[in-house]
């Protein structure tokens, strides 16, 4: 277990493999370990990086914002931090968001951007997604985990196709390292958020993965994505939901290693 201390709090990451950088950005409620899988195929040619967003897995959770744009910030301080100047940056949902806002803010730390099932406009999120970014709404919610926990199990087959049990108990790990203000707080800020007016300053390749099943982001989100990036690919996972890594994982390796590999 690796980590950085930033002035704004630490920084949890695991990295694998050897190469040229790749950074591994994760979801809402999620961490790092979403990506073991990747990282250990694309290790054999790239030098991984995942790390957690502040409040999230391993790192720092003594912050009163756990916004988007802090979230943006901290990519640019762990690159700098362990000497990356540029690389390829690839984020599930939030993540997704996270990395086209480091093309837009820190446009000289983005070599190419990947988006899976993430969302352009925050209005695109499923409406219980939405209203957990309000406080009245996330504190009862978060203080009663084991209704929590069964809503979760409950919904997980319309949330995965493939293992839906096991997604689940990979959630649970998850969420149960989040705090109150993280867990509402960093929804709310997606949930508020447009890259739309400012995708046309991405100016690198760009890939969007997107499951045609998906019940938490709208796969149609591809749209904006596809008419406002320059360089932007989209590809449509018919046997996916929001995580296209699980639900068809040698379809979204392979077309991952492409698109960093420069087989468009």
């Amino acid at each position: 277990m690796s980590s950085i201390v930033t002035d704004q709090g630490i920084v949890h990451y695991e990295t694998y493999g050897q190469g040229k950088p790749v950074v591994l950005l994760h979801g809402w409620l999620g961490s790092w370990g979403l990506w073991q899988r990747t990282m250990e195929v694309l290790g054999r040619g790239y030098r991984t990086y995942a790390l957690d967003f502040w409040g999230f897995g391993e790192s720092g959770k003594k912050r009163e914002t756990y916004a988007v744009a802090d979230f943006v910030s901290l990519v640019d301080q762990f690159m700098e931090q362990l000497g990356i100047e540029s690389a390829p940056l690839v984020g599930h949902s939030m993540g997704g968001t996270v990395s086209l806002s480091v093309a837009i803010d820190y446009p000289r730390r983005a070599q190419k951007v990947v988006v899976v099932g993430s969302p352009i406009v925050g209005s695109s999120l499923n409406i219980f997604l939405r209203l957990a970014g309000h406080r009245p709404v996330a504190i009862p919610v978060y203080n009663m985990p084991v209704l929590l926990r069964l809503g979760v199990r409950a919904f997980s087959p319309l949330i995965v196709n493939k293992n839906p049990l096991g997604w689940y108990h990979m959630q649970e790990r998850d969420l149960s390292k989040t705090t109150l203000e993280s867990f509402f707080a960093s929804i709310g800020s997606l949930r508020r958020t447009d890259l739309r007016p400012r995708l046309k300053e991405v100016r690198v390749p760009t890939l969007g993965v997107y499951g045609i099943g998906d019940t938490i982001v709208h796969p149609k989100q591809y749209e904006p994505l596809k008419a406002g990036v320059p360089q932007a690919r989209i590809e449509i996972m018919r046997g996916s939901r929001h995580f296209p890594m699980i639900d068809e994982p040698e379809k979204f390796i392979s077309t991952l290693k492409d698109f960093l590999d420069g087989k468009e």
